[in-house]
């Protein structure tokens, strides 16, 4: 069985690489360069490594198209085939609305929305050729409920919604399951820039009283790649904040 997990070089995607490899998976490692994989993947892979499994870094801006093509080629080369897609990449270019940016807000669809598509359109195709597989896409509560100052970023993890309940539909009669993760606040670089402050004021609205850890998320990824009936769900590990 093999995973390809986007993203993958740190926080929730090297978490996610190394809970599939505990589990018995071989493991895709995708980081965006040669630069991110030498400073970063390498390192995840051989984490991978250890619980006796094969892992691999492939170097792929999943935003572009002909770049999906190439890596997903040479995924399905090596390994025979993929099993289990986790498309985590992501990025964020927060800004309240009326000072964002174009460039800004077509950055983050673009990283966000199209690198899910161009994805899961490519794997997809090969799933279906076997009638079976698992799709599992990182949306955000940003993308259920909305965030100030996220208007592009909540956008994109909204549509990444709507995109996975409708490849659930298309997909499900040929065996494939597709869903979606919406994690709440989370121990990432992304959080990491919070003031102590902001933190604290944060972890007053979660129930738990804490951030998540990205091994609480790669945890949901993997309970869904192996459960084979649940498909067009949305699930969120928020630590009670959204309730």
């Amino acid at each position: 069985m093999t995973v390809l997990v986007t993203g993958a070089a740190r926080g929730i995607g090297a978490a996610t690489a190394k809970k599939f490899a505990q589990a018995g998976y071989n493991v895709a490692i995708n980081c965006r360069n040669e630069k991110s994989i030498e400073a970063n993947g390498n390192a995840v892979a051989a984490a991978c490594r250890e619980y006796g499994v094969e892992a691999e870094c492939f170097a792929a801006d999943v935003s572009v198209m002909a770049e999906c093509e190439t890596m997903v080629k040479a995924v399905a080369e090596k390994f025979g085939s993929i099993d289990v897609l986790v498309n985590n990449a992501g990025i964020t270019r927060d800004g309240l609305l009326v000072r964002m940016s174009e460039e800004n807000f077509d950055d983050v669809i673009s990283a966000n929305l199209k690198s899910v598509f161009n994805m899961t359109k490519l794997v997809g195709a090969i799933m279906m050729k076997k009638r079976t597989g698992a799709i599992i896409n990182m949306s955000s509560v940003s993308g259920v409920y909305g965030n100030g100052g996220q208007a592009n970023y909540s956008a994109s993890k909204a549509a990444v919604i709507g995109f996975t309940k409708s490849t659930a539909k298309e997909l499900g009669p040929r065996g494939i399951t597709c869903n979606a993760i919406a994690p709440g606040f989370t121990e990432t670089d992304m959080t990491a820039v919070l003031s102590d402050e902001v933190k604290a004021k944060i972890k007053d609205s979660i129930s738990l009283r804490r951030f998540g850890k990205t091994e609480d998320i790669a945890a949901a990824a993997l309970f869904l790649a192996q459960h084979g009936y649940i498909t067009g769900q949305v699930l969120l590990v928020d630590g009670g904040m959204s309730m």
